[in-house]
């Protein structure tokens, strides 16, 4: 569980803990890179009546707030992690769909060249790169030379 202290976070910007916020927060927590479906589905274990539309305005307000970030990992809803840890790109593999965080520095001179070139400024928080993670690319090339399709 992370150290944060959601109810002074949320006290500083004239807002209440409500146990809905804990357990959106928590869900977010716990599941890291997580659909408001799967964020639903996790508080209803504890709060059986909490319906979808709760979950949204719950995310809305704590995006706003800064305690939640999304980012779009595919088509469909985007998915929703907690804004206090450090920024990352997300490397989604389109085979195992398995999400790696990679350091935004890792694209600094990517970002650098659209500066230099566009006058670009890019939000890399929200950014997802598809491809194939380490493993399901070996089985890929293992697959091609022994002959499998």
């Amino acid at each position: 569980m992370v150290t944060t202290d959601w109810q002074s976070d949320l006290r500083k910007r004239g807002y209440r803990l409500t146990p809905q916020r804990q357990l959106v927060l928590e869900a977010v927590d716990v599941l890291e890179h997580a659909t408001p479906d799967d964020i639903l589905t996790e508080v209803r274990k504890t709060a059986g009546g909490v319906n979808i539309s709760t979950v949204y305005r719950t995310l809305e307000l704590l995006e706003e707030l800064g305690l939640v970030s999304h980012a779009h990992l595919g088509h469909g809803a985007p998915t929703y992690h907690l804004a206090d840890r450090h920024h990352h790109i997300h490397l989604v593999c389109r085979d195992c769909t398995s999400v790696i965080e990679a350091d935004v520095e890792v694209a600094a001179e990517f970002t650098a060249k659209l500066c230099s070139t566009f006058g670009f400024t890019t939000d890399m928080k929200h950014f997802a790169i598809f491809g194939q993670c380490e493993k399901c690319a070996k089985n890929a090339s293992s697959d091609a030379s022994s002959g499998e399709s």
